[in-house]
């Protein structure tokens, strides 16, 4: 289920770390984790998943140690800078970039009880999937920390520039109201706003970006 988080124009300290995008290994699991497990620690999804605030940084490293090493690294395009990751799928790939059965079992063993709220989020998401062939920003993120250097955007203009170099259009799945103005400013308009299942389940908004020349 793509999900995105953090504003692209998304302070670390005196030194600010380097924001130019770089494909990403297995070998930066560890930072990638890191990093997602800060960014999305306020999203509303994530915390209707993880919802223990004592264990959630924990759950959430484990949950994009996952998906990143199982899944994304192999079968998506996936960079990052100093702060910041974004996994992307293109076409060709949307078949190959899913959990495998053994992943499956691994995200269950992390979400514990919550494994069924995440299925049925997952399966309500993905019958709303556009079925034309498209990019799927399927997560973004960076570090609170390096706000205001530029490391979301980056990133999300290196991947656009992908799709629009191949004419395809993206599609992505925003679970945070207030990111919505910031990809509406890189071109994305909203689609469809869906009502998660559940007790309290959150809001995810699909946007779409046509390709440009």
């Amino acid at each position: 289920m793509p999900i995105s988080n953090t504003p692209p124009n998304t302070p670390l300290s005196s030194t600010p770390l380097s924001n130019t995008p770089r494909t990403t290994t297995v070998d930066d699991a560890p930072d990638i984790s890191r990093i997602l497990a800060l960014a999305f620690d306020d999203d509303p999804m994530m915390r209707w998943f993880f919802p223990e605030d004592a264990s959630r940084q924990a759950s959430l490293g484990r949950y994009f140690t996952t998906i990143f090493t199982r899944q994304y690294v192999h079968h998506g395009v996936c960079e990052r800078t100093g702060a910041a990751a974004a996994f992307w799928v293109a076409p060709e790939a949307q078949d190959k970039a899913v959990p495998d059965a053994e992943t499956i079992q691994e995200l269950q063993n992390i979400l514990g009880d919550r494994a069924g709220l995440f299925r049925d989020a997952v399966e309500t998401a993905a019958r709303h999937t556009p079925q034309e062939p498209h990019w799927s920003l399927s997560l973004i993120g960076a570090d609170p920390a390096a706000q205001g250097q530029g490391h979301g955007a980056r990133l999300l203009r290196s991947g656009l520039a992908k799709a629009d170099a191949a004419g395809q259009p993206v599609y992505l799945e925003s679970s945070k109201a207030s990111n919505l103005p910031v990809y509406e400013h890189f071109g994305f308009t909203v689609r469809e706003e869906l009502q998660l299942p559940g007790d309290g389940g959150p809001k995810l908004w699909g946007m779409w970006r046509d390709p440009r020349s």
